[in-house]
């Protein structure tokens, strides 16, 4: 399934849980379009189709991602905090340390495709720093997603009545009214 910049999610606010994993589907996405261009591209100036693919990849975790992060990080996670067990609780430190990671992974690879871009490209090693990088982000991400789903997600669902549900997703609302366009 294709993943859309900018369309309806399968899960409202009165979901924010759903709001959550259909991100992740969409980071997923991303993630590997960053991993397949500097695979299959390799060697060779960017296509059109392959720099707007790269664009909106950026654009994505430049605007979404962050957001995403503040989600969890000052609207769930606080609260689960409050109810959780020492494991849940160990592991949502471990995921917000894990957020600040990401960024430089993302730094990195924004820089380096940029340079792509441009009128000079990459050198062989900046290449293969690339493919290696976007490796690496792939799978920070494929380790992170399934312990925010399987261990944060399950132990929200269960431990957040569906009233404090409701004002997480109300909370993710107002993030994204406040949003400047």
């Amino acid at each position: 399934m294709g993943v859309q910049i900018g369309a309806l999610p399968d899960a409202g606010y009165d979901q924010p849980i759903g709001m959550l994993r259909d991100c992740h589907r969409r980071i997923r996405h991303f993630a590997g379009i960053f991993q397949k261009v500097a695979r299959e591209a390799k060697g060779y100036l960017l296509s059109k189709e392959q720099q707007d693919a790269v664009q909106a990849a950026m654009r994505y975790f430049r605007t979404s991602g962050p957001m995403h992060n503040r989600d969890e990080e000052d609207s769930l996670f606080p609260r689960l905090l409050q109810r959780a067990d020492a494991d849940v609780t160990a592991v949502i430190e471990r995921l917000e340390r894990e957020h600040r990671e990401a960024e430089k992974l993302h730094q990195r690879i924004a820089a380096l495709y940029q340079n792509w871009m441009s009128e000079y490209g990459l050198n062989s090693a900046e290449e293969e720093e690339l493919v290696s990088v976007t490796e690496a982000l792939a799978s920070f991400y494929s380790r992170h997603i399934e312990m925010e789903e399987n261990i944060v997600f399950r132990a929200a669902e269960t431990l957040l009545p569906a009233a404090e549900q409701g004002t997480v997703g109300q909370e993710f609302a107002a993030r994204r009214a406040a949003r400047p366009n």
